[in-house]
């Protein structure tokens, strides 16, 4: 059995949680809108990464309705704060988790028709976040990385993610592909900064 090193756990029980595959599982994960190789064997499900036109960064006056190119948005117009770097159990307007990935964090997201809040997929996302090594620029400002973790009932899928410039769309929780999307989107943004945001929506 695998073993995915960041967590020490077997992939065999991490690949898919509380997530049933959308469309049947074992369609081979696709990159950029077009079918592919999976991303990794262990795929559970079908996952999509794309890199939409970047948008214009500029700041609009909460609360503007914004529209963007992708779902979920990743780059564009953004409110002028942003929201603090940790998880959220009810959403964060895409307004303010915008400006966090201008600032290089990862939005980690999931859509859940559970009244319950689909706790096993917000540990889950907690997880990859835990898995990303410590930032360096946070150390000063109380936060270990920048990665914002929110309900988004807007996502037409069960989970996603989001980067400056990169969005990650997929049927499960398919925890091998989300870290190496974090892994390799992290920090990316036009604005390098660890501020601390806000958690007043």
């Amino acid at each position: 059995m695998r073993t995915y090193p960041a967590l020490g756990l077997p992939l065999a029980a991490l690949a898919c949680v509380a997530c049933a595959p959308v469309g049947g599982g074992g369609d081979p994960p696709t990159v950029h809108g077009a079918l592919s190789a999976p991303i990794h064997p262990d795929a559970g499900c079908l996952v999509t990464i794309d890199s939409p036109p970047l948008m214009p960064a500029l700041h609009v006056p909460i609360p503007s309705d914004i529209q963007w190119d992708s779902n979920p948005p990743s780059s564009g117009p953004h409110y002028p704060i942003w929201a603090a770097f940790q998880a959220y159990t009810t959403p964060v307007p895409r307004g303010y988790y915008v400006h966090d990935l201008e600032h290089g964090a990862i939005v980690l997201l999931y859509s859940c028709d559970d009244d319950g809040g689909c706790p096993d997929v917000a540990a889950a996302l907690q997880a990859v976040s835990d898995a990303i090594p410590t930032d360096p620029l946070c150390a000063s400002e109380g936060v270990r990385v920048r990665t914002v973790i929110t309900p988004d009932p807007l996502i037409d899928v069960p989970v996603a993610a989001a980067a400056w410039g990169w969005t990650y769309t997929a049927a499960c929780v398919d925890l091998t592909t989300l870290q190496e999307f974090a892994l390799q989107h992290y920090g990316q943004g036009p604005e390098t900064l660890c501020s601390p945001g806000t958690t007043e929506f």
